[in-house]
């Protein structure tokens, strides 16, 4: 077993921060809301009762502040899973590794982590300018192949969805928290079986110059159904999310703004409005 974290695994700052997302162990409250966009930071923040620290870092902005007495550190991943796997191991590693003596603490915490993003949907039933919270997310990103994972994944569902699509053998699905889904859900938020994808156009379905190499990805995914769970939506973030935090033992859900509808080509006319409205309704639960 490892005593010690050697310097190229665990990388400081010569403030002490750590190395990508620029934060100490301090910054880390015991909610954390992911945004994308480094702009949406502001937009989450404006909300704020109290400032208590910013930074940046690249794409990784962070605000830490109070909301109705509940104390919150929002931060910008950037797009992608790549970018997932930096700032949840970086975050579990700030409460959860001594980062002076570089060993794993004997005690360790857990925290909640809610993602608040953009999606489009695929199920016709879920219109844009809505919300949905995702009770489950399918893994096309890859992330799985690099991780000891088979004890977070639903193992039953995920054979399933590798049989009926035929499109990624090694698809998985992972489900969120429950608890902290049932404390964001309501009868305002749709949920759904969201599909995390590792690129925005082919690995999406979307055609523009490129052909594809399954040309029949989009009625795959479509027509993927078992036990009443369908995909209802694509982005590029959720099913990470759930597994890093599944296997660091943190408690996750991912809700999203739907601001387009792939079956019915349809986008959203205010997309903005509807994701300062979803930020609002999210504080209001975590509350």
């Amino acid at each position: 077993m490892i005593k010690e974290i050697a310097k190229s695994e665990l990388i400081l700052n010569e403030d002490g921060s750590i190395y990508h997302i620029n934060l100490k162990p301090e910054h880390i409250a015991d909610t954390v809301i992911l945004v994308g966009d480094q702009d949406r930071v502001s937009e989450v923040s404006k909300y704020f009762d109290e400032i208590l620290f910013e930074t940046q870092k690249r794409e990784f902005k962070t605000c830490v502040g109070v909301y109705k007495g509940k104390k919150l550190t929002v931060i910008s991943t950037g797009i992608g899973p790549d970018n997932i796997d930096i700032v949840l191991n970086e975050i579990d590693a700030l409460i959860n590794i001594d980062l002076e003596t570089r060993e794993i603490k004997k005690t360790l915490k857990s925290i909640e982590i809610v993602r608040i993003g953009t999606s489009g949907a695929l199920d016709a039933n879920v219109p844009v300018d809505s919300f949905l919270a995702s009770e489950y997310s399918v893994g096309l990103d890859g992330l799985n192949k690099s991780y000891n994972c088979k004890d977070v994944i639903d193992q039953e569902l995920s054979k399933e969805f590798i049989h009926q699509t035929a499109i990624n053998k090694d698809a998985y699905i992972i489900k969120a928290d429950k608890g902290l889904f049932d404390k964001i859900k309501s009868d305002k938020v749709y949920a759904g079986m969201t599909a995390t994808c590792d690129g925005f156009y082919g690995p999406q379905g979307r055609v523009l110059r490129l052909e594809l190499n399954n040309p029949n990805y989009i009625e795959s995914l479509h027509n993927f159904e078992y036990k009443n769970i369908r995909i209802s939506n694509f982005e590029m973030e959720t099913s990470a999310i759930y597994l890093l935090s599944s296997l660091l033992g943190h408690k996750a859900c991912s809700v999203n703004a739907i601001i387009a509808n792939r079956t019915l080509g349809e986008f959203s006319k205010d997309y903005k409005k509807t994701i300062d409205l979803l930020i609002e309704y999210v504080l209001e639960k975590l509350k």
